[in-house]
């Protein structure tokens, strides 16, 4: 049987990471490890994560805080399994996903990351009745850079050959390798999945199903979206000359894609200046996202318009007709 090696970066984790750990214990596939990366954290993370140290399929690393990448390239330095999967430690994986994906690694030997969709919960773990519903197959490096079909890290794995080929020192640290790009607080998985997709031949594809409990917090979204903007951008200029054709014709509608985005992550935190700001930005720079992808452009429009001049109730009742729209257009 295939070894799996799941790593668990883990900062300040402390209302969740119980949860995530025994969701993970419970996998179906039993030829798993665990390693549980605390990330430098002041609350009670450590003595959780040592807690579960007793059981021999969990190990736990603890260091100085490096970030969510620094925590994922230790574990991965760690990991002695084929494939290698990610769960932050507020998000759940169910019973089968782990068995689902080595049943797919088998059976696509060109198949390098395997993904999955995802199910939101909220601060309380509760199911929110929305979803990331990517696109499993036919996935390319344009598919990756204007919507990102894995859709978070908790829904990856990846060979741990891939990982290898990607792996490089950085100048500070000519002795540890970088998978992730430590250097990014924000956008260091699409940054790594961008990589391997522009400087390798491996196969992105996902697997039918919700396999990933995702948590989606609120309060301060709409705060941290001019930080992930600039980590985005970013992270076009340092690939950039990986291909310059590329990002050339491709990234005014990336960058559409990724403004409509974070217009929805402050319509969220029901931040309507900033989000009709957004929208105004992912008009003008590129209007592929109105016909690649009209009803959910079209909500967001209207939700950040209605947020904007009426205010939260306005909203409410925007969302409650998508909500109806999106129901009628599965039946």
């Amino acid at each position: 049987m295939t070894l799996a090696s799941i790593i668990v970066p883990a900062f300040n984790v402390e209302a969740t990471l119980t949860c995530t750990l025994n969701a993970l214990l419970e996998q179906t596939y039993q030829k798993f490890e665990i390693i549980i990366v605390d990330d430098g954290s002041t609350d009670a993370t450590n003595r959780i994560a040592t807690g579960f140290s007793g059981d021999p399929r969990v190990r736990v690393i603890r260091q100085a805080n490096r970030g969510l990448a620094g925590a994922r390239n230790t574990g991965i330095a760690a990991a002695r399994g084929d494939i290698i999967g990610f769960c932050d430690a507020d998000d759940l994986w169910v019973p089968e996903k782990l068995a689902r994906h080595v049943v797919h690694f088998e059976a696509r030997p060109e198949v390098g990351i395997s993904f999955s969709g995802s199910a939101l919960i909220d601060d309380d773990g509760n199911l929110t009745g929305q979803a990331q519903r990517p696109q499993l197959t036919g996935i390319t490096e344009v598919n990756i850079f204007k919507r990102n079909p894995i859709g978070n890290g908790s829904a990856t794995m990846i060979r741990r050959e891939v990982l290898e080929e990607i792996a490089y020192h950085h100048r500070q640290e000519p002795t540890r390798h970088w998978y992730f790009d430590e250097t990014f607080r924000q956008s260091e998985d699409i940054e790594c999945w961008m990589r391997i997709a522009l400087t390798t031949n491996w196969v992105f594809e996902g697997i039918p199903g919700l396999l990933t409990q995702y948590r989606i917090s609120t309060g301060g979204l709409s705060a941290a979206t001019d930080r992930q903007l600039a980590a985005w951008e970013r992270m076009v200029q340092k690939q950039t000359p990986l291909n310059p054709a590329f990002f050339e014709v491709n990234a005014p509608a990336a960058r559409a894609y990724q403004l409509r985005y974070l217009s929805r992550r402050a319509i969220s935190d029901l931040d309507g200046g900033r989000a009709i700001e957004l929208t105004k930005a992912w008009l003008a720079e590129s209007r592929l996202p109105l016909f690649e992808e009209p009803i959910k452009s079209i909500v967001t429009l209207g939700a950040s318009a209605a947020l904007f001049a009426f205010g939260k109730r306005a909203l409410q009742t925007v969302m409650m007709f998508a909500q109806r729209a999106r129901t009628a257009g599965r039946t």
